[in-house]
């Protein structure tokens, strides 16, 4: 049996994250501060999706292991903290430091593994795409759907 206290396991935590081709590759040890889906309109466009997938470190969390020099950042100029980095290779959605706040916004879908958290709320829900439907409503598939041969 272990003589670690919780804080000291989850200090110890390391999980790693990358981009679509590889070339860039992060990780963050310890726990988040936060998991959040944003429906804002920018996080809608970065993504291409209906949201937003974010988890919160901080920044001394936070560190580079490949790549750093393929990460291209964005910044939207009337933007109170808003940013988006990607990989100037693949186009990848990859983290970025939220302005002014010693955080860095992960985004969920570059992990490489179960970060043992889930997302605790919904922001800028008044601003969902039109579209949107929640995941829950929809048939599901264990993989892709049977498609009909013409």
């Amino acid at each position: 049996m272990s003589s670690l206290t919780h804080e000291e396991n989850t200090a110890d935590k390391t999980i790693t994250g990358s981009c679509l081709c590889g070339a860039v590759k992060y990780q963050y040890t310890g726990d988040p501060r936060g998991f959040q889906y944003c429906h804002c309109s920018r996080c809608q466009k970065s993504s291409g999706s209906a949201h937003g997938s974010f988890m919160f470190v901080a920044s001394e969390q936070f560190k580079w292991l490949s790549g750093a020099d393929l990460v291209t950042r964005y910044e939207v100029p009337d933007a109170q903290f808003y940013a988006s980095c990607f990989c100037s290779r693949c186009g990848s959605s990859l983290p970025w430091e939220v302005k002014g706040a010693n955080t860095i916004a992960i985004p969920a879908g570059t992990l490489d593994q179960d970060p043992g958290v889930r997302p605790r709320r919904n922001i800028f829900f008044d601003y969902r795409a039109c579209w949107f439907e929640s995941s829950s409503e929809l048939e599901c598939f264990p993989e892709g759907p049977v498609r009909n041969k013409a």
